[in-house]
């Protein structure tokens, strides 16, 4: 029996070794604002002569990009499609873009108490712009100018700005 219990001992942290180490780490995808339409590997794309961003969410609470550089001044269209299956109710995404210096996690609190608004602080002067909260398979297409400098963006749905952010550089 002790034996049994030996050999257990020694091969159990093997295992457990040997099981993990596979994580793949998440790789930064950036979109830049070119003269020509740019294609990343996930479908996004920037066009720089009219600023124009495509972003996607997902059920796994991430954005496919998370730094997206545009032209400071000019108009930029973004459009944000919602790629999960969830409902609305359960996993709801929106695209919020910050001004310089905002308090995120101030912010995100104050959105959460925000659900009749579709988790947008109705009196907050801390928002740039931001898109309209949306379920499945639904997409929304806003436009804003920015004068240059980073910017943070976030979903402001309950929980999930904490991995649900990026920064848009304007320059």
């Amino acid at each position: 029996m002790r034996k049994l219990f030996a050999l257990t001992a020694c091969a159990l942290p093997l295992f457990l070794w040997s099981c993990g180490g596979n994580q793949e780490k998440s790789q930064q995808t950036e979109t830049t604002a070119s003269t020509e339409s740019v294609s990343s590997d996930n479908g996004s794309s920037a066009t720089e002569n009219s600023n124009t961003v495509v972003i996607t969410s997902n059920d796994q609470m991430r954005f496919d990009l998370d730094q997206i550089k545009v032209k400071a001044g000019q108009q930029v269209t973004l459009t944000l499609k919602n790629v999960g299956v969830l409902s609305k109710e359960a996993m709801g995404h929106n695209w919020v873009l910050l001004k310089p210096g905002t308090d995120v996690a101030a912010f995100a609190m104050e959105a959460m108490s925000n659900k009749k608004n579709e988790f947008i602080p109705a009196s907050s002067g801390a928002i740039v712009a931001h898109t309209k909260l949306l379920g499945p398979d639904e997409s929304d297409t806003i436009t804003f100018t920015v004068e240059k400098g980073e910017y943070e963006f976030i979903c402001s749905f309950p929980g999930h700005y904490g991995i649900m952010r990026g920064t848009l550089i304007a320059e």
